[in-house]
C-alpha cells in the first residue's frame, strides 16, 4: 500500500506575521541614523575616554582576564592574517546583519520581528553607554602596548587622528556592537532554522571576538558587557509563538482516507438494508398491497 507524504517538502513562511516592507525600511534606516548621530554626539570627551580606558585595563588585570596582547600576537605572525582580520572588522559587521534581517523578513517573518526588536533594544542601550561612558580602545592606550593594526597594516575604517575623526566616534569602545550583533545573528539563525549544522553559525561571533580583540579595537570587558545587555534583551523580549492561523495541518495519508470512505460506504449499505426490512414487515402486517 502506498501512503502519501505526511507534510509538504518545503516550509512556507507565515506571511501573516510579515510587517509592511515600507514601514520596516523607514524604521531600520531611522534607527541607523539615530545611532550614527548619537555616536557622533558622544565625541569630544577625550580625557574622560582615556581615563576610563585606564580603569578598564586595571580592572581586567585585577580579575585576571587574559591579556589582549596574547590574541594580537597570534595575528601578527603573518601580514596576510592581520590584514584579513582588519578586513573582517571593517566589512563584515553591517552587511552580515543586514543580510540576516532581509532573509528573516522574507523567510521567517515571526523571527524577523523578534530579532529586529532585540537589535533595537541592544543598540539603544549601547548608545546610552557610549554617551555615559566614553572609552578609548586598547590600541590607543600606552599601558596596553598594542599595535593599531588598522593603521599599520590596513585596511581601516578610522581616521588617523581620533579626536577629529568625522567618520566615526573612536571613543565608543564599550560595549562592542560588533560582537553583540554577531551573537544576535547567530542566535537568530539557530532559532529560525532546523539544519543539523545550524550551530555552526556560532563561528561568526567567535571569529568576531577574536578579531575585535586581536586588532586592539576592543577590550574583553566590551564583549562581556554587550553579552550581559543581550541576555537582558532576550529575557525581556521572548520569541512569540506562531499564530493558530499559520499552523500547519498535516496531510492525511491515502490509507486513512480510503479506510474512511470504505467505512462510510459500509454504513450506508447497512442502513439501506435495515430500511428495506422494516418496510417489508410493515407491508405484511397490513395485509399486503391494496
Amino acid at each position: 500500500m502506498i501512503r502519501a507524504r505526511s507534510e509538504p517538502a518545503t516550509r512556507e513562511p507565515d506571511t501573516s506575521a510579515r510587517p509592511p516592507l515600507f514601514r520596516e525600511l523607514l524604521l531600520v534606516v531611522g534607527l541607523f541614523v539615530v545611532y550614527k548621530l548619537g555616536r557622533h554626539g558622544a565625541n569630544g570627551h577625550v580625557e574622560e575616554a582615556f581615563r576610563n580606558a585606564g580603569h578598564v585595563w586595571d580592572l581586567e588585570r585585577l580579575v585576571r582576564l587574559p591579556g589582549e596582547g596574547a590574541v594580537q600576537g597570534l595575528l601578527l605572525h603573518g601580514d596576510g592574517l592581520v590584514r584579513a582580520a582588519n578586513a573582517y572588522y571593517a566589512t563584515v559587521h553591517f552587511p552580515a546583519t543586514l543580510l540576516f534581517l532581509v532573509w528573516l523578513y522574507w523567510r521567517r517573518p515571526r523571527h524577523y520581528v523578534w530579532s529586529r526588536r532585540v537589535l533595537a533594544v541592544l543598540t539603544g542601550a549601547a548608545l546610552a553607554l557610549h554617551l555615559l561612558f566614553p572609552l578609548a580602545p586598547p590600541r590607543m592606550l600606552d599601558a596596553a602596548a598594542l599595535v593599531d593594526t588598522g593603521q599599520v597594516y590596513g585596511p581601516t575604517v578610522y581616521g588617523a587622528t581620533p579626536a577629529t575623526d568625522s567618520m566615526a566616534n573612536q571613543f565608543a569602545a564599550m560595549p562592542s556592537l560588533h560582537f553583540g550583533w554577531a551573537v544576535m545573528v547567530a542566535v537568530g539563525l539557530i532559532a529560525a532554522t532546523r539544519s543539523r549544522w545550524r550551530h555552526l553559525w556560532l563561528l561568526h561571533p567567535a571569529i568576531t571576538l577574536f578579531v575585535i580583540v586581536g586588532t586592539a579595537n576592543h577590550y574583553w570587558l566590551d564583549a562581556l558587557v554587550v553579552s550581559a545587555l543581550l541576555a537582558v534583551a532576550f529575557a525581556a523580549l521572548r520569541l512569540p509563538r506562531a499564530t493558530p492561523a499559520g499552523a500547519h495541518i498535516p496531510w492525511p495519508s491515502t490509507a486513512v482516507t480510503a479506510s474512511g470512505v470504505s467505512a462510510q460506504a459500509a454504513a450506508g449499505t447497512a442502513g439501506a438494508g435495515a430500511s428495506a426490512r422494516h418496510g417489508a414487515t410493515a407491508l405484511a402486517r397490513s395485509g399486503g398491497p391494496r
